[in-house]
C-alpha cells in the first residue's frame, strides 16, 4: 500500500501542476471506511461481523480531450476475521472514464470501465494468497447544491457471469470551502458496501458483503 500511496502523491502533485494551466481538474482524497463484514466461505463461516476501520484513498484527473478518457485511481481494502482464520482483499481500481455531463445544470454524469485488482489472502490454508483482474461497469452521478459548497455524489461497480457477481457501491455528500484563492479543500461522509459472490478467488465459494460509514478529506485543484 505504500508504494501504491507514493504513487498517488506523485500523481496528485505532477497533475496539479497541469492543473494550474487551466488544462485539467485534478481531485485526491483520503478517509477511513469502518466495514462491518457479513457472509461465508465453504470452508466456513468466516465473519464474526466486527467492525474494521480501513484507510482509502484515491485521486481522479479530469481533461479536456474528447477522445481521450479521463482517469480515476483508488485504494482500499477489507478485512473479515474469526479465532480461526482471516480473510483480507485489497483492491486497486483503474477506472479509464467519460464525463457525459460536466456540472451542467448542476448534475455530472460519469460512465467507465473499472479495472479492479484484486489481491486476497487467508490464513487457514498456510497464508494462501491470490490475484486476479474484474473488468467492471463504472457509472458515477453528482449534484451541486446551486450556490454552496454542498453537493451529494454517488456511484457504483458491477459486473456479473455465471455463479459470480461482484459490486463496489457508494453514495455521500461532500462539502468544498471555496474561500481558498487555487487548493480547494472539502471534506465527505458516506456509506459504502461491497459484495464478492465468486468461486473464483483463493479456491473457495465465497459469498461475502462489506459495508459501513466512510469519513475522509478531500482537495481540489
Amino acid at each position: 500500500m505504500n508504494k501504491f500511496l507514493s504513487t498517488l502523491l506523485v500523481f496528485g502533485v505532477v497533475l496539479s501542476s497541469v492543473a494550474s494551466a487551466d488544462l485539467t481538474r485534478v481531485e485526491v482524497g483520503a478517509g477511513a471506511w469502518i466495514q462491518t463484514p457479513a457472509g461465508d466461505m465453504n470452508i466456513g463461516q468466516i465473519s464474526d461481523e466486527t467492525e474494521e476501520a480501513k484507510a482509502y484513498v484515491w485521486a481522479l484527473m479530469k481533461h479536456p480531450v474528447p477522445v481521450i478518457p479521463n482517469l480515476r485511481v483508488e485504494y482500499t481494502s477489507v478485512l473479515s476475521s474469526n479465532k480461526i482464520t482471516s480473510l483480507e482483499i485489497k483492491q486497486y481500481d483503474l477506472i479509464p472514464y467519460y464525463n457525459i455531463l460536466d456540472n451542467t445544470g448542476w448534475i455530472t454524469i460519469d460512465l467507465g470501465l473499472d479495472f479492479k485488482v484484486i489481491n486476497a489472502s487467508e490464513e487457514l490454508s498456510g497464508n494462501q494468497t491470490d490475484s486476479t483482474v474484474l473488468p467492471m461497469g463504472y457509472a458515477r452521478t453528482r449534484f451541486q447544491l446551486p450556490l454552496s459548497g454542498l453537493a451529494a455524489e454517488a456511484d457504483i461497480k458491477y459486473i456479473s457471469f455465471s455463479d459470480n457477481t461482484a459490486y463496489d457501491a457508494r453514495a455521500k455528500l461532500d462539502y468544498t470551502f471555496t474561500s481558498f484563492p487555487v487548493i480547494e479543500p472539502a471534506i465527505e461522509i458516506g456509506y459504502r458496501v461491497q459484495k464478492f459472490e465468486t468461486d473464483e478467488l483463493l479456491g473457495y465459494k465465497m459469498n461475502m458483503e462489506f459495508e459501513g460509514i466512510y469519513l475522509g478529506l478531500m482537495v481540489r485543484f
